[in-house]
């Protein structure tokens, strides 16, 4: 009985391999395919007639520079949260913002929607982009990139470079992801569909990581154009994609003078000539000191009149005139005409 069990056991395992196997070797072909510009229908009434059983509550803080803002654009959140049946609650004395559930509330995701529309508020997002986080196709991302840089100069200069000159990378961004994204403070929020979002958070991280945005841009640029191809769909793209490696360059500066190593010898080098040695190469160790002394004058007196020759040359030449260009005397040509006629009439008289 027990081996007959075993075996059975066995067996099961070996066909659930298989089955597992058969799973993974399906063809794409017979996968479904949700077709091009189908939408799930919204959530109504109809589908939740009772409501819900329990009311639900979030809250969330504001900074103080967001007070005046709020304030102004109070009755707007409340007309758009009213659509959902949700009470929303300004509260300025603690600085906190709150949204509930009501009775007549149906739809059950309704409240983390209007959570996520009072963290973008308090997150300075304009309530213009905000509001359409309340839509089905849309959902949203805060991502915290405070922590993620030890030194304050690296993190501004790090978040400086996702924002770009005049806001040029982040305009980029958007337009790639067809998300809305806000840098602000510590955090970075985004607002657009889930695929974007994704891309916007992969962007983010890597900037922070002191990997330029311009090469994620790159990326989604060209996988927004092979999208486009439908023979292309699926296939894999990684022969498209650039692959960009990280340089560790250093920042050492290399010396002006360079060391070269001499080649290995075993023997050991000559040692260099002594002044004694170079004296009596040239004989003058076996003269007198008052003669040494005498040739060591001469030296420095010939060196000195080289000098005082030097310095006379370059004084004087403050006083050498430079050389001017020769005048020409302009004459008129009626004196000159007159002369000719009057030496003229003086040798005729002869």
């Amino acid at each position: 009985m027990a081996s007959s069990t075993n075996e059975g056991s066995v067996n099961e395992t070996r066909s659930g391999k298989k089955s597992k196997n058969n799973t993974n070797q399906v063809d794409e072909s017979q996968l479904f395919t949700v077709p091009d510009g189908w939408k799930e229908p919204a959530f109504t009434k109809d589908d939740n007639p009772k409501g819900l059983l329990e009311e639900s509550s979030f809250a969330t803080l504001f900074p103080k520079y967001r007070e005046a803002y709020l304030k102004e654009c109070w009755p707007l959140v409340q007309k758009a949260l009213g659509d959902s049946h949700i009470k929303a609650t300004l509260d300025l004395i603690e600085g906190s913002i709150t949204v509930c559930t009501t009775k007549k509330t149906f739809d059950p995701y309704a409240v983390v929607r209007a959570r996520d529309l009072i963290k973008l508020l308090a997150r300075s997002v304009p309530f213009e982009q905000a509001v359409r986080i309340l839509e089905d196709d849309m959902a949203c991302d805060i991502i915290k990139i405070g922590t993620l840089v030890r030194t304050r100069e690296r993190f501004v200069k790090r978040r400086q470079r996702l924002i770009g000159p005049k806001g040029s990378t982040l305009k980029a961004l958007e337009l790639l992801t067809n998300c809305y994204v806000m840098v602000q403070g510590n955090t970075v929020s985004a607002l657009g569909p889930f695929n974007g979002l994704k891309e916007v958070r992969k962007v983010v991280l890597d900037t922070m990581k002191n990997i330029h945005p311009i090469y994620n841009i790159k990326t989604l640029m060209i996988k927004r154009e092979l999208s486009k191809d439908p023979e292309l769909r699926l296939q894999s793209w990684e022969r498209f994609l650039p692959n960009f490696r990280h340089k560790n360059l250093t920042k050492r500066k290399e010396p002006k003078k360079k060391t070269t190593k001499k080649e290995y010898t075993p023997f050991p080098p000559q040692q260099p000539e002594s002044q004694i040695d170079k004296e009596l190469a040239t004989g003058e160790f076996f003269l007198r000191e008052s003669v040494k002394k005498r040739k060591k004058m001469e030296e420095i007196k010939v060196k000195q009149a080289e000098v005082l020759s030097k310095r006379q040359e370059e004084r004087n030449r403050a006083f050498i005139p430079p050389k001017e260009k020769p005048v020409m005397k302009k004459t008129n040509k009626g004196t000159v005409n007159h002369l000719n006629n009057y030496v003229l009439n003086y040798l005729l008289s002869f």
